[in-house]
């Protein structure tokens, strides 16, 4: 019975420090000093920063590339003079260990109206407004008993190891709704119809 309590207490601890061990990190854009790398919409749908909880942004993150991920949930935009801006949250990064560097990228997109919730779905919905900061890294990641004590951030305080920070980005142009080569034909055979009627 001891030998069975023991167990349970060390794989208890064991998967907690494990996950412990894993790297935070806080998510943000913009610093209240003003600084920002806000995120745009193109000038074809009227420029200027994304506001408000119609669009959402993500964190995506890995120990490199390949095996980058969407890290927490999406978070929505920000309005007036935070535009462009979201709201700072502290993320864990799956895979990449506290004291570790991690490779990050932000993406963005339209949601319409809350029913597009992720970016994969956001690039294939044909309404376009969809886009993502080019890839960046950031750390030496935070964590339990591991330096810093404070989780870095991608904006703002990674410079002066030489790491960059996230960048502004612009979301791709509202679609344009190309028809179908099927319909602009039926569309001509309709017309090339009435044209023969009328001629009768």
């Amino acid at each position: 019975m001891k030998k069975t309590i023991a167990i349970v207490v060390t794989t208890i601890l064991l998967s907690g420090a494990s996950a412990l061990a894993q790297g935070t990190i806080v998510f943000m854009n913009r610093v209240a000093t003003g600084n920002a790398a806000l995120v745009f919409l193109d000038a074809a749908d009227g420029g200027g920063a994304v506001s408000g909880a119609g669009y959402s942004v993500q964190l995506f993150a890995g120990p490199n590339i390949a095996q980058m991920a969407a890290v927490g949930s999406p978070l929505p935009f920000r309005t007036g003079a935070a535009a462009g801006a979201w709201a700072n949250t502290t993320l864990t990064i799956p895979n990449v260990a506290a004291g570790a560097v991690a490779q990050l990228q932000a993406r963005a997109w339209n949601n319409n109206g809350g029913t597009i919730t992720d970016y994969a779905s956001a690039t294939t919905a044909g309404i376009g407004q969809f886009g993502q900061s080019t890839v960046f890294a950031s750390g030496p990641l935070g964590g339990f008993g591991v330096p810093p004590s404070t989780p870095p951030n991608t904006f703002g305080n990674t410079v002066a190891s030489g790491i960059p920070n996230i960048t502004s980005f612009t979301l791709s142009p509202a679609a344009v709704i190309v028809p179908e080569p099927s319909v602009l034909a039926l569309g001509a055979l309709g017309g090339l119809a009435l044209l023969i009627r009328r001629r009768k």
